[in-house]
């Protein structure tokens, strides 16, 4: 089952794809053909790739699938690569549990936005959006709701990266049964590029909500998209 999926900007032949617990996979020519590029990694559960518009040598790998059902496996953070996915490097996030998505800054590589979900299983304070400005040395926690809310989905506004929304969610999955959606998820916007947040409210739906994804438009950053479990 493939869970994540990302093209090299610019050039079309160049894919990645993430399984849900079988690694990543890389294609360069447009998909006739692929090979494994994460063997070597002891976390084979894949939630999120993104390339670096302004470096396509540079290739972030958040994991553990955040699809979240009673059978699908946790992660143990995110990985970078510098050379197109041949080596991989991990940095951080460890307790993460699942990053569904990360978002890089065009004007800068080294700006990098993870979506944690967390594990799911219970409270944990390891939930929300992280940001790294140095490439991934050192990470801040800029978005948290509550220990039961992590972070679903980020989009970032292609035309100004300084907007960037996040869906928040509200989950917690048993053995016997998943409750998903509570007063912690929401809709939530950012205006300098990740370091502050604020809940938007005006027009969505009133809580308790449940999973949420969150896009921009290309053509238009003033039509943004949200698909919201009520």
């Amino acid at each position: 089952r493939v869970s994540a999926v990302a093209g090299e900007p610019g050039n079309t032949n160049v894919c990645y794809v993430g399984a849900a617990s079988g690694g990543v996979w890389k294609s360069v020519d447009g998909g006739f053909n692929w090979r494994p590029t994460f063997d070597s990694e002891p976390a084979q559960s894949i939630g999120s790739i993104a390339v670096a518009p302004s470096d396509p040598n540079i290739v972030w790998v958040g994991t553990g699938e955040a699809f979240i059902r009673s059978n699908v496996s946790i992660g143990n953070g995110v990985y970078k690569s510098i050379d197109a996915g041949r080596t991989w490097t991990h940095m951080g996030l460890e307790q993460s549990g699942r990053v569904g998505r990360i978002v890089i800054d065009p004007r800068s590589p080294d700006v990098v936005l993870a979506a944690a979900l967390g594990h799911g299983y219970g409270p944990q304070q390891e939930r929300g959006v992280y940001r790294t400005a140095d490439g991934g040395k050192t990470w801040d926690r800029v978005l948290f709701v509550d220990e039961n809310t992590g972070a679903a989905d980020l989009a970032m506004d292609p035309n100004n990266p300084r907007v960037v929304f996040a869906g928040m969610w509200t989950i917690d999955i048993k053995t016997w049964g998943r409750t998903s959606g509570g007063l912690g998820s929401g809709v939530f916007v950012s205006r300098d590029g990740g370091l502050t947040w604020r809940r938007l409210s005006r027009g969505l739906p009133p809580p308790p909500l449940g999973k949420i994804a969150v896009s921009v438009a290309q053509s238009n950053s003033n039509r943004v998209y949200a698909l919201i479990e009520t």
